[in-house]
């Protein structure tokens, strides 16, 4: 557990230092780059957290990313530019459009519950392309990143790296807490078996619904730390393809494993990068992949350490 602490210490170390060491190199493009996987492996932690530990196969987890992007859209376009204001907005309005979801999608189970969670994305989806005053499906572009304390300069790419890893390193930690705490448990014991966790007594309705709202509100989070970067917020961010592609990044990870979706979101995305600039047919090195994890990795590639580790003690 020390060594685990001390690698993670060490990985938190040589990110906050990657902007000041990028442009020794001539890379500071990968800082917009570093900055959008770190966003991405928090929207995929966000739904490893229901899929890994609860159980619940959501396909339209990026329905949330969307409503919290949109969410700073409609504000920024009011006048407001805190990130105070912008931020906790994204998170409460995508939180409570999780709850309304949830309160629908999980009296369902199996294929009804993923198709309904896909139904209710689509919805979102088609919401955001009608919304013509927010450039409908040509997208929304922002002026300006939020401003969050005086001196602090979001628009240096630095500055506004630096505070999305702040906010993902928090939101992190906090998810994995919330996973080893009791309500985590509980909500382990229902994916392992409700039946049993109903007749102890527990409110399984309840803690799957907290915890659906909670995912879909660090979604959100996500989502204005991407309208923020990107500077633009497209309906395309919503599209049931975007949260397809959250599910394969956890998968690829690791279901239920603690940094099942920051691994996944960081080998995909590092993947499709490099493949990209070699041929128009990245899709296909990367489906192998993930038939890859499926035969010969299928806990995910967060679960290999764990797997050497019994090995390497016993070796002479």
């Amino acid at each position: 557990m020390k060594t685990r602490h001390i690698g993670l210490g060490l990985l938190l170390l040589l990110l906050a230092a990657f902007p000041l060491i990028a442009p020794l190199f001539g890379l500071e493009f990968y800082i917009g780059f570093v900055r959008r996987v770190l966003i991405v492996a928090l929207a995929a932690a966000s739904l490893n957290f229901i899929l890994g530990f609860g159980g619940m196969v959501a396909l339209g987890h990026a329905g949330f990313i969307g409503v919290g992007a949109y969410t700073v859209v409609a504000l920024s376009d009011a006048g407001t530019t805190s990130a105070w204001v912008l931020w906790p907005a994204a998170v409460v309005v995508a939180g409570l459009a999780a709850a309304l979801i949830g309160t629908v999608a999980l009296r369902t189970r199996g294929v009804y519950f993923i198709m309904t969670t896909l139904a209710f994305a689509q919805m979102l989806y088609f919401v955001a392309v009608s919304l013509r005053k927010y450039g409908g499906d040509d997208g929304y572009t922002l002026m300006s990143r939020p401003t969050l304390l005086p001196g602090l300069d979001l628009g240096n790419e630095s500055n506004f790296y630096w505070v999305v890893l702040a906010l993902v390193a928090l939101a992190l930690w906090w998810l994995q807490r919330a996973t080893q705490s009791r309500f985590g448990h509980a909500l382990m014991g229902i994916r392992d078996n409700e039946t049993r966790m109903r007749a102890l007594g527990y409110p399984v309705f309840r803690l799957q619904l907290a915890a659906f709202a909670i995912a879909g509100a660090i979604a959100g989070l996500a989502g204005a730390l991407l309208a923020g970067g990107n500077g633009f917020v497209s309906p395309a961010t919503m599209h049931w393809t975007q949260s397809a592609t959250l599910l394969v990044m956890v998968v690829i990870g690791g279901l239920g494993r603690s940094w099942g979706g920051p691994v996944g979101a960081a080998v995909w995305l590092l993947l499709e990068e490099a493949l990209k600039q070699h041929t128009e047919h990245w899709h296909m090195p990367l489906g192998l992949l993930l038939i890859a994890v499926a035969l010969w990795a299928p806990k995910g590639l967060a679960a290999l350490s764990r797997r050497r580790a019994p090995l390497a003690k016993a070796a002479p």
